[in-house]
């Protein structure tokens, strides 16, 4: 059985620790993950990261808690960084008005300029969205409209019913994360049975919210076969065919990635 974790964070663990972090994965059936970037600083250490270890890819963008440090990046510079062989994807960009940490107005420009690369490299966008449904569904359709279609994903879905609508009738992928298997995600459960399977993505976002049972620990990239296992429970088919149906899925999505 393989499990790609299409959305982690291994900076976040220290150069000593990786190995273990990435061993502990491939020993779980994770035998691929993709390490994100929050900031355009980061890119030398994502792509340091990508070729230490084969089974590591990364992206190229800047997180709404980020968007107002410094110059916000342009289109063409976003699209430059994605010029890596393991680089393949943008991103996360989105919208988080929970935590505020940027200015809305900086966020939305920020999710523009982001959305523009992926259209322009057809690179998958990770998408961050938290308490900004309408707002992301709006800017997602306008520039669609503007520019024509581009691939995303919504990461680490819980959001609304009506945005993970939104998304999938533009062509989105949905992706869960450990929030899936908590006892309070009963609506995210139903949604996640709605999905079409051919749209369906699992992740950690490590080091951030472990799934039950380990809940409340530091997450890591292994334990997307915990997800894996009650996303396959939800929609009623064996852990073995949701891998293969999730492992495609990613592979789909993100093209750029060579199995």
């Amino acid at each position: 059985m393989s499990i790609v974790d299409s959305h982690c964070h291994l900076d976040h663990f220290t150069a000593e620790e990786q190995p273990e972090i990435v061993a502990r994965a491939v020993a779980a059936g994770v035998t691929r993950m993709t390490t994100i970037s929050v900031r355009m600083s980061q890119g030398p250490t994502i792509r340091a990261l990508t070729e230490r270890f084969p089974e590591v890819w990364g992206t190229a963008g800047v997180h709404p808690h980020q968007a107002g440090e410094g110059v916000m990046p342009t289109v063409e510079e976003i699209v430059a960084a994605t010029d890596h062989p393991r680089i393949i994807g943008i991103g996360e960009s989105g919208l988080d008005y929970f935590y505020d940490k940027s200015p809305r107005d900086v966020q939305r420009e920020n999710f523009r300029r982001h959305i523009r690369a992926a259209q322009a490299t057809q690179l998958p966008l990770c998408i961050h969205a938290r308490d900004a449904d309408e707002d992301i569904a709006a800017i997602l359709t306008e520039e669609a409209g503007k520019g024509g279609r581009f691939p995303f994903l919504l990461h680490c879905f819980s959001s609304g019913r009506a945005l993970g609508e939104a998304a999938l009738a533009l062509g989105g992928y949905i992706s869960f994360s450990g929030i899936l298997t908590f006892p309070r995600s009963a609506e995210l459960r139903e949604f996640a049975q709605a999905v079409p399977a051919e749209r369906l993505l699992v992740e950690t976002d490590s080091p951030y919210l472990a799934p039950v049972p380990l809940r409340g620990k530091r997450c890591e990239p292994a334990y997307t076969a915990l997800t894996l296992k009650v996303l396959a429970e939800t929609r009623g088919v064996a852990p073995e065919e949701m891998a293969r149906i999730t492992t495609d899925n990613f592979y789909r999505l993100f093209t750029k990635a060579a199995r």
